[in-house]
């Protein structure tokens, strides 16, 4: 990672929560296997966006206004949409994942992937997924899409 963006999520996340998530990710992760992770953290993602309704959106710059209002008030980075020929991209930038360590890099952002899908489903997205595409990389950004994905 960028060592400026190293130094600003470390900031970020709270001292008081960064031992804590680092040992409860850490005995999830030897009591829970990868893929149970993965559909923990998504089903939570699910139960935030359900908590954190979005109001009608007409258009993908009002979508991502919307979602932008919800992270910027939990200081949870901020969230970049363009809409591709075959699917929706949604870039997430500076979530705070590594509170929980970097080898929870690799199952919390099902988090994301999650709060996501039920927004997008709620707001109308029927029969589309959203995916996760990328990993949490150098700029601290996660790539998800909303698309039509085999079953």
């Amino acid at each position: 990672m960028v060592p400026i963006l190293d130094y600003l999520l470390a900031r970020q996340i709270s001292p008081q929560w960064r031992g804590l998530l680092t040992a409860l990710a850490e005995e999830f992760e030897a009591q829970i296997g990868h893929g149970e992770l993965r559909q923990l953290m998504y089903r939570i993602g699910c139960r935030y966006a359900a908590a954190h309704a979005l109001p009608a959106c007409a258009s993908t710059a009002d979508l991502a206004e919307a979602l932008n209002a919800v992270w910027q008030q939990e200081d949870w980075g901020y969230v970049e949409l363009s809409d591709e020929a075959q699917y929706l991209r949604i870039e997430h930038y500076c979530a705070p994942l590594q509170a929980f360590g970097n080898a929870a890099l690799s199952w919390t952002p099902a988090f994301l992937e999650g709060a996501y899908q039920s927004w997008l489903s709620a707001l109308g997205a029927d029969g589309l997924s959203v995916a996760q595409a990328s990993e949490f990389d150098a700029t601290a950004k996660l790539e998800f899409r909303l698309g039509r994905y085999p079953a």
